[in-house]
């Protein structure tokens, strides 16, 4: 547990190497099952660029999990631990990475470099890996890669592949999935640690070895189908942790999407009123409305960078050196 104390406070994350079209890469299943048909979909497009290995339990169902914690655990290790794997990408989110997370190969991800694809709930392994000091990249599962417009593929393949590669992503200020107000903040520009992702694995996280240093940090967020009194809970609880410091001294705040995230009662207040309570804080700069989680759009950027949000310009922009 020292260890990975020790690993969390980790200043700055180091890049992996970056990856070249027909590298091998392993295809796992951390966390829930994948429907047959959008992953067999997703494994085509994948295969058209690198050389895919996919995980001998990417279509095992066990109730609401890809096989047991076991064998989970054990296809991701075996990922790691493939000296000829140079990236890793998850099938799909659901539930279940959080089960697996202090029983990885924390050594082999630190002495084998690999960049990790994923989100929703594979957020927690992004933030393992960040713990470890390695830079995981916040992007689109293989089950979700063919329902994505091309430039969003595109985006993530030149993230995966091209050293220096440092594009800026724009924030529309609104949410279209959420009625509310839009967000963007007077305040300056911020720069500080790029962390994130799905807002209710973060605040599962709290209080865990692998829980995102806030301090000082540009936070990401998004959300699926959670009521705004959850949202809010989460972000209280993000605000109220000790371990991992309060999400009170935050630099900035980028919101993607937050999918479904609408009132239970009629004039409930919207997931973006919600947010916009909890986390404006005077020279905090926040700004919604970025492509990024559950819906038809899902930009991938890496966690464990630094970053700078803007609010006059509403962009993110982070510091190349991704991969190396």
């Amino acid at each position: 547990m020292a260890d990975t104390v020790a690993a969390m406070l980790v200043s700055a994350s180091s890049p992996a190497p970056a990856l070249r079209p027909g590298d091998p890469v392993a295809v796992v299943a951390p966390a829930g099952p994948s429907p047959p048909g959008d992953l067999s979909a997703g494994l085509a497009l994948l295969a058209s660029r690198y050389r895919v290995r996919p995980a001998e339990n990417l279509f095992v169902r066990e109730g609401y999990l890809a096989g047991s914690d076991e064998r989970r655990r054990g296809a991701v290790d075996r990922a790691l631990r493939d000296p000829d794997v140079r990236g890793v990408f998850c099938a799909r989110g659901g539930y279940g990475v959080q089960r697996i997370l202090p029983f990885l190969d924390r050594d082999a991800l630190r002495s084998d470099p690999k960049p990790i694809v994923g989100f929703s709930d594979i957020t927690a392994l992004l933030c393992w890996a960040r713990a470890v000091g390695v830079v995981a990249i916040h992007g689109p599962v293989v089950t979700q890669l063919p329902r994505l417009p091309r430039a969003d593929l595109e985006h993530l393949f030149r993230l995966l592949e091209e050293p220096g590669y440092a594009p800026r992503l724009s924030g529309s200020g609104g949410n279209h999935s959420s009625r509310g107000p839009t967000l963007v903040s007077d305040s300056g520009a911020a720069e500080g640690p790029l962390v994130g992702g799905n807002l209710s694995l973060l605040g599962a996280l709290a209080g865990c070895p692998w829980a995102p240093l806030l301090d000082g940090a540009i936070l990401v967020l998004e959300d699926v189908a959670e009521a705004p009194y959850r949202l809010d809970r989460l972000l209280t609880t993000l605000r109220h942790q000790v371990g991992a410091r309060s999400a009170d001294t935050l630099a900035g705040v980028a919101v993607g999407e937050l999918s479904g995230c609408v009132p239970g009662e009629a004039g409930g207040p919207s997931a973006l009123e919600v947010v916009a309570t909890q986390v404006s804080a005077p020279g905090r700069p926040v700004v919604s409305g970025f492509p990024i989680g559950h819906g038809n759009r899902n930009a991938a950027f890496p966690i464990g960078v630094r970053a700078r949000l803007d609010p006059k310009a509403r962009i993110l922009t982070w510091e190349g050196g991704v991969v190396r």
